[in-house]
């Protein structure tokens, strides 16, 4: 069943690749340009640690405690590998100092209040040698507006950003993040969040990422300049049925 479930992974990974591949052609972005995220949320550490085997070296998790011990099992049996895990989901603020061991960013990030939590949290980190480099900071942007969602609006991310910048030790201001909103088709959401990652770049010239795009709709988030496609359902298959 191993060397089975290895196999679907490499398939549907070779066919994810490809897909980027072929987006960036079609853009005129260079190969390699976009970065592929594969979303591991809610499989077992064993499909991680295959993924590794296929020359994967960086990963999105959404849920804690699950992304700790994921990640702790992980680096315990292979520690001779290097790898990135990144904080895609929602963070909840009492949630930040575990989040702060083991992420290389967060992808999320939508208040100022989560600003703050994260940087006093990465600031333990630091001091008490669970990381060795600022914590990674998206901040996430909202297309419509919705609380429900997460996100903050385009007159919001100036002071966001300024807040990020008071961490600056323990914080770094990547870029900008988004999820295509439900009702909009991805073409127009990608494009405005192009529009707003323009305006912001221009106020901050070295937060230049843009997390953008999933399994549905990584096309278009490429040709609107993401530089990292978050997937998971196209390659790792199903949800699987968790336990209660």
């Amino acid at each position: 069943m191993t060397g089975g479930r290895r196999a679907e992974l490499a398939t549907a990974l070779a066919a994810a690749r490809e897909r980027v591949a072929v987006a960036e052609r079609a853009t005129g972005r260079a190969h390699g340009d976009v970065a592929l995220l594969v979303v591991t949320k809610f499989f077992p550490a064993a499909d991680v640690e295959h993924l590794i085997d296929l020359g994967v070296r960086e990963f999105g998790e959404s849920r804690e405690p699950e992304a700790s011990r994921k990640v702790a099992q992980i680096r315990a049996d292979r520690g001779d590998i290097v790898f990135d895990a990144d904080m895609i989901g929602r963070v909840q603020r009492k949630k930040a100092r575990s989040v702060s061991r083991w992420a290389r960013r967060v992808h999320s990030v939508d208040s100022i209040d989560l600003v703050d939590a994260l940087g006093g949290a990465a600031r333990r980190s630091l001091d008490d040698g669970e990381r060795t480099d600022p914590l990674g900071v998206l901040l996430q942007m909202s297309l419509d507006g919705d609380p429900e969602r997460g996100g903050l609006v385009e007159s919001d991310l100036r002071g966001a950003a300024d807040r990020v910048a008071g961490h600056a030790d323990e914080l770094r201001l990547d870029g900008l993040m988004v999820i295509a909103p439900l009702g909009l088709e991805p073409e127009e959401a990608m494009a405005r969040a192009a529009g707003i990652r323009e305006r912001f770049v221009a106020d901050h010239p070295g937060a230049r990422e843009l997390s953008a795009g999933m399994s549905g709709d990584l096309e278009q988030a490429i040709a609107h300049g993401s530089t990292c496609v978050r997937v998971g359902t196209a390659i790792m298959g199903a949800r699987p049925i968790l336990s209660p």
